[in-house]
């Protein structure tokens, strides 16, 4: 519990991803009790947000409701800024603690910055070098690089083009990723699935009765074409190995829906659901054999679980996953897919490559050394955390 007289940080999150990142450290500002955890939800995705909170038996303690209509950037942008700046007014916390890259992080970081309050940024540092993908991601994240009083790199790499961007080291800490203290707190617990065809294919691979392929592709830049191109391959996949079956949680966005709807509704071995809640997408990861995503959340859980990972992007910020040989950049032509996930379907040599014996991208300790960051920028302890050190990573041969 916290005190009465504890210091109020804000953690900002808007979108499913901030949600899982956030909930750890929510948890251990309020099993430390030198700080006030408050959990503003922006509104930017309200369903989803509070679907990944429940998993962590936690509520927003303040809520933005947004009045979208078109739907646009500027529209969510400038509803944002208003309305978090309105709560500030209120009663302005000591610090804001922001998490990624979203338009909620921006926005976050923007309101503390003009108030003169510190910003803490959790997940620091990534960076793909091409402001055009992921989009507009890549922008996001180093404009609040650039308000930042804390930078909270998840890896020595994210440090490192920090350093490059001459972040100086005393405002520079190395805490690991979240996610993996996220979906570690939530995989030893029994999963239970509303949806009874979620539930038969997972139990079913779980049992060895089939091969799961998780397929996930909701990013900007994928939409259109390289979606197209995407379905194609996996519905090619499915027809090179009849053992395999598909797991494909849908994005929202109606052209997305759509478009997955068309290439593979109606496949008997395909099950299209809306999102899963997080507890179930950490059991849908550790079922299957193999994931196909966009999303950098699954780049950095999968590796918790030993399953290889196809990131169908052209390029990604979180080349330790990479470097460490549990992912590979396949991008969205519909042949390489198919090919490269059909060798790592046939060859166990292949696939055993892609095992690794820890997670480039935390220990499960980040959000305990968040905690003490943050306290010891608002002076509550002389020490700052300890560095996550990653493992020597040793790729099977």
């Amino acid at each position: 519990m916290t005190r009465g007289d504890a210091p109020v940080v804000w953690l900002i999150a808007g979108t499913r991803p901030e949600a899982i990142k956030m909930a750890p450290v929510v948890q251990e500002m309020r099993r430390s009790g030198r700080l006030e955890p408050v959990l503003v939800a922006t509104g930017q995705h309200p369903e989803l947000v509070d679907q990944v909170l429940g998993a962590f038996s936690l509520t927003p303690d303040l809520r933005l409701t947004l009045n979208r209509v078109g739907g646009g950037q500027p529209e969510l942008f400038s509803q944002l800024v208003t309305g978090l700046d309105a709560l500030a007014a209120q009663r302005p916390p000591a610090a804001v603690l922001v998490q990624g890259d979203t338009t909620s992080t921006v926005a976050g970081a923007l309101i503390a910055f003009w108030r003169k309050i510190p910003v803490v940024h959790l997940e620091a540092g990534l960076r793909s070098f091409d402001l055009r993908s992921p989009f507009p991601e890549e922008l996001n994240r180093r404009l609040v690089s650039q308000t930042a009083s804390l930078h909270l790199a998840p890896t020595p790499a994210a440090a490192q083009n920090l350093r490059a961007e001459s972040v100086d080291d005393s405002v520079l800490l190395v805490t690991g990723n979240t996610v993996v203290d996220a979906i570690s707190r939530v995989t030893d617990r029994g999963v239970s699935f509303a949806d009874s065809a979620v539930a038969d294919v997972v139990e079913s691979a779980t049992r060895g009765e089939c091969r799961l392929v998780l397929v996930t592709a909701h990013r900007r830049e994928s939409w259109g074409e390289p979606l197209t191109r995407i379905l194609s391959a996996v519905d090619a996949l499915l027809a090179r190995h009849p053992d395999v079956r598909v797991l494909l949680p849908m994005h929202p966005n109606p052209a997305v829906q759509e478009a997955v709807l068309n290439a593979l509704a109606g496949h008997p071995r395909v099950v299209l659901t809306p999102a899963l809640p997080y507890e179930q997408t950490a059991a849908a990861i550790a079922a299957s054999s193999l994931v196909l995503s966009d999303s950098g959340g699954i780049q950095e859980e999968a590796p918790t679980f030993k399953v290889p990972v196809l990131v169908l992007r052209d390029t990604t910020e979180r080349m330790e996953a990479v470097n460490a040989g549990c992912a590979m950049l396949v991008g969205t032509d519909a042949d390489l897919i198919a090919d490269t996930a059909s060798r790592l379907l046939t060859d166990p040599a292949q696939r055993a490559a892609m095992s690794t014996r820890a997670n480039p991208f935390g220990d499960g300790r980040a959000a305990e050394r968040t905690e003490q960051a943050v306290a010891w920028l608002l002076g509550l302890t002389a020490e700052a955390p300890e560095p996550f050190v990653p493992e020597q990573v040793e790729v099977v041969q």
